[in-house]
């Protein structure tokens, strides 16, 4: 428990958490915010400010699919995000695209680097495709966003590629629920935030810095153009600081950067009253113990984890998986108190059974001043291996503060079926999360428990789990590896 001696500054009657210089990068002020739950929502919002672009768009992420439609249900909205990128450079004399994705992320989509050759969409001088291959050995490229004119940026847990889309009903079939090449999926949950202003122009430098160490050239920011907010969009917060949280992994000349994961341990050792976390991957041990010490406490926070059961491939059936129900285990053993809950989203299937909505989302939400929107998961990987990036909101002013439990509620709600003002007013009712998640969860839509013996079983990582899951950089292969990824840039580069 943090004493009520410590130096450490408050905000209003919590001790601060965000930490230029050690747990995140910069700061800035975010003019408006949103928190667009789902992929319905992200990509009405994505596509209005992509239509209004004049002067810089950014793609950054793990994947990109040009042939993704962001407006799924058709109308007059509904070409390809390829295409409304053509339309948009042919359209606006002074604007420039540039899209940089993980080189390894088509091969792992499914894709092959055929996909990106020379097409209609992308055959202009002033749209740039870049593939990234300047990382070390096992790690990706994971950043997610989009930044429009340095005015509107969106960052969070999706990249604009295929088994991203899915509306809040997350309903066990739907047939708009498909990859560009007509491939069915099951529901999925995701976040993404949304900000104007400074912040905007914040996650815009993260493009520049990281089009700079990809491809070796320079950009400047140029002249910001002040993109519309959306008229039917109620912004979340108004006039709040930003930062954003790197990781970045360590070569010879430099330490990297490893934001992410100060800032998950500091953001739950300053919490009080709520721990609310979506997370696709529950793996870090050391996140674990952090949470166990305030189990341990008598008078703790309660903790809530919503995390993916579903596993793909044997890899991360053996690692992930394995290491998960350790890890659950460790922490049941250490919820003396009974403030923990950690589960998964189910929906009905409509023959009797249940169908998992899988946890793509990187969000944590702390009482009612702190939230975490990124990239970041909780295992290794994403702690100094993997590129990432997250926005974390820390509010100062009381007045604002409803924003970030109606945003925990309205997740909440989602999960549990149930409406936000139902959740709100349980949660008025008990004081507790835990007492509402588990009055409410009742219904054939709702969250289930892990199925996971707490009395036998190792609560230890698995053997190997530094190989799979590795926390840092592999040496000495990262200089030659160094070597190859410059190289290959580069001839990608010219090809494409």
């Amino acid at each position: 428990m943090i004493a009520q001696t410590d130096t450490t500054p408050f905000v209003g009657q919590h001790h601060a958490i965000i930490d230029i210089g050690s747990n995140v990068w910069q700061s800035a002020e975010a003019e408006k915010v949103a928190f667009l739950i789902d992929g319905d929502n992200y990509f009405r919002r994505l596509d209005q400010a992509l239509r209004h672009a004049r002067r810089t768009i950014w793609i950054v992420g793990w994947d990109f699919n040009p042939n993704l439609r962001l407006r799924p249900a058709g109308g007059t909205q509904a070409e390809t995000i390829g295409a409304l990128l053509r339309a948009a450079v042919d359209a606006n004399p002074d604007l420039e695209v540039r899209i940089l994705v993980w080189g390894m992320g088509p091969i792992y989509s499914g894709k092959t680097f055929r996909f990106f050759r020379k097409m209609d969409w992308n055959d202009h001088p002033r749209i740039s495709l870049r593939f990234d291959l300047k990382h070390p050995i096992r790690a990706s490229h994971h950043q997610k966003f989009v930044c429009v004119d340095d005015s509107i940026a969106f960052l969070g847990g999706m990249d604009l590629t295929a088994r991203r889309w899915d509306d809040r009903e997350h309903k066990a079939a739907n047939p708009l629920r498909a990859s560009p090449e007509g491939k069915r999926y099951g529901p999925v949950h995701d976040v993404q935030s949304m900000v104007s202003g400074a912040a905007a122009k914040m996650v815009g430098d993260i493009a520049r810095r990281r089009w700079l160490k990809a491809t070796g050239k320079a950009v400047e920011a140029g002249t910001t153009y002040a993109a519309p907010w959306p008229d039917d969009l109620l912004p979340a917060l108004t006039h709040c600081p930003a930062a954003v949280a790197l990781t970045e992994p360590s070569n010879w000349n430099s330490k990297g950067r490893r934001d992410a994961i100060r800032l998950t341990h500091d953001a739950i050792r300053a919490a009080r009253k709520l721990v609310y976390i979506e997370t696709q991957y529950l793996a870090s041990f050391s996140v674990a113990n952090t949470i166990a010490e305030r189990l341990a406490e008598p008078d703790g926070p309660e903790i809530v984890v919503i995390v993916t059961r579903e596993s793909h491939g044997f890899l991360e059936k053996v690692m992930m998986g394995n290491n998960r129900d350790r890890l659950i285990r460790r922490l049941k053993r250490a919820d003396i108190h009974d403030r923990l809950r950690i589960m998964f989203p189910v929906v009905p299937d409509g023959t009797g059974g249940e169908q998992e909505v899988i946890i793509h989302s990187k969000t944590v939400i702390i009482d009612d001043y702190f939230i975490r929107i990124g990239s970041s998961n909780l295992n290794y990987r994403s702690e100094g291996l993997d590129t990432e990036s997250d926005l974390a909101f820390e509010i100062a002013e009381l007045e604002q503060r409803t924003a970030v439990s109606t945003f925990r509620y309205d997740l909440m709600a989602e999960h549990l079926g149930a409406s936000i003002d139902v959740v709100e007013t349980v949660m008025t009712e008990t004081g507790s999360m835990v007492a509402t998640i588990d009055r409410l969860n009742t219904g054939a839509r709702g969250l289930r428990h892990f199925a996971v013996d707490i009395a036998r079983g190792k609560t230890s990582s698995v053997f190997g789990t530094g190989l799979i899951d590795p926390k840092k950089p592999f040496w000495p292969l990262q200089k030659f590896r160094a070597g190859i990824g410059t190289l290959a840039t580069r001839m990608l580069g010219g090809i494409f």
